[in-house]
């Protein structure tokens, strides 16, 4: 059993974090905790997992017991036996070079024996299905990828207490249908699992509660019946994500009748010996937003970096408005928005980091500042990027993306981790950009969010055979 009593934290470079929260979870029971981006669910399963305060350091009140015992009073690795975590950015996590390594490294960690380390290895890999990936280098797996072998690395542990930060964030539908089949398998087999999640339809069936959360608080509990049956204007209204509207596969494919902007000819990409794609033709049509989909390592984030110039291509050739392009001139047409926004970031300041590429003078700076309150981020605006929450980090790359001089933008999951006010706010603000001229390229498995925003859609495994 998990029991949170009145405990309160803020972290020690932030006035954010939690207040008063309450809660007691049984066990081999599955709890949903919910809420707008910045409300404080990571932070309540750091502290849950003792990650806060040994790690993200600040002052906490109050007790959190697991199994009778105050975490407080043990040390981090004797926690990590008991509580295991996957975080949102699974590479956070991450000790080895090498899949399989990865998931053998905590029980190495704790001493376990060969042939142990040797068995729970092999059963963790073919859970999450990467048997066909355990000697590939971690570094070029999809993030998709690497979530799973977050999970399949704490698995191996098999801890009392699964704790998992947007599981779902980079996983595409067959992806999201396994994870839903593994945590069926643990709370089966007896396991507490504590999910902080905003894509929350694959939950129905596995949650037994869902808590949400708002400005560091419980704001209410709800149990299984009475959430699966909330209408949809009741979600909203609490800013939790919708039913998706649409089937990706309905949307047109790039309309030929239409000018393209950037396009694309028989384009090879490979890693080391292996093609990641090849034989690559499409186009895409300017002043539109067109969702590329595709499942997880197909090569999406490759073809955006070679789009953008910042990878190379071994064959084909990309044209922008009818010309060839060189890998300069894509830098200087296209920008690309990462997936991994902690690696983005350069500046100390919210402010600082919007104004860092633009010719700053009155104009430029007004800009800046109507879209972080647009973006709901002005009161952050001297806040370091770092220091944001995953949701908040993900708006600011988004922001910077719309105020570059660029006419192509390329988004890389630009709503992994968003809730469904934020996510509807972004598909806004993308649509804005295209009636200023832009052109939208959006990396995405959110069927709710190309529902709300997407012309066209482009499927890595369909464009072979695309021509114009």
């Amino acid at each position: 059993m998990i029991e949170v009593k009145n405990v309160s934290f803020q972290y020690s470079d932030s006035k954010y974090g939690v207040q008063n929260i309450n809660l007691t979870v049984a066990d081999g029971e599955c709890i949903v905790i919910t809420g707008e981006s910045g409300c404080g669910k990571t932070t309540l399963t750091r502290l849950i997992n003792g990650l806060a305060p040994a790690y993200y350091h600040g002052d906490q009140s109050g007790s959190i017991l697991i199994t009778g015992g105050n975490i407080s009073n043990l040390p981090l690795y004797k926690i990590g036996r008991i509580v295991g975590s996957i975080f949102q950015d699974p590479q956070r996590q991450f000790f080895s070079s090498q899949l399989a390594g990865e998931v053998a490294f905590a029980c190495e960690n704790y001493g376990f024996s060969q042939d142990e380390i040797v068995n729970r290895t092999d059963i963790s890999i073919k859970k999450m299905d990467l048997n066909h990936l355990r000697n590939t280098p971690l570094n070029v797996l999809s993030g998709g990828e690497k979530q799973r072998v977050a999970i399949a690395s704490v698995y191996a542990l098999r801890p009392q207490v699964f704790v998992f930060d947007e599981p779902t964030a980079n996983l595409d539908s067959a992806g999201i249908k396994q994870l839903s089949k593994t945590l069926s398998e643990l709370k089966s087999a007896g396991h507490t699992l504590l999910v902080s999640e905003h894509r929350l339809d694959w939950l129905c069936g596995i949650a037994d509660r869902y808590i949400l959360m708002s400005s560091g608080r419980i704001k209410a509990e709800l149990n299984a019946s009475e959430f699966c049956s909330m209408d949809e204007d009741a979600r909203i209204s609490l800013g939790i994500r919708g039913r998706s509207e649409c089937s990706v596969s309905t949307l047109p494919l790039p309309n030929p009748n239409i000018p393209s902007v950037i396009s694309a000819s028989g384009i090879s990409c490979k890693n080391g010996k292996n093609k990641i794609w090849k034989n690559l033709s499409f186009f895409i049509n300017g002043e539109s937003i067109t969702a590329l989909t595709g499942h997880n390592g197909a090569g999406k984030t490759t073809l955006a970096l070679v789009l953008s110039g910042l990878s190379c291509m071994q064959d084909g050739c990309i044209r922008v408005d009818g010309k060839r392009a060189s890998r300069a001139n894509l830098r200087k047409t296209v920008y690309y928005c990462s997936n991994d926004t902690v690696t983005q970031f350069f500046t100390n300041s919210v402010s600082e980091e919007l104004l860092l590429n633009m010719k700053q003078n009155k104009k430029t700076i007004c800009d800046a500042k109507d879209l972080l309150k647009r973006m709901h981020l002005y009161k952050y605006k001297d806040v370091h990027p770092q220091s944001l929450s995953g949701g908040q980090r993900q708006r600011l790359a988004v922001c910077c993306a719309l105020l570059s001089e660029k006419k192509i933008l390329i988004f890389d999951e630009p709503t992994s981790g968003l809730d469904g006010r934020n996510m509807l706010l972004i598909a806004e603000q993308l649509k804005n950009a295209v009636k200023n001229g832009k052109t939208v390229l959006v990396i995405t498995h959110d069927e709710e969010f190309i529902s709300k925003c997407c012309d066209y859609r482009l499927c890595v495994d369909e464009m072979k055979s695309m021509k114009k």
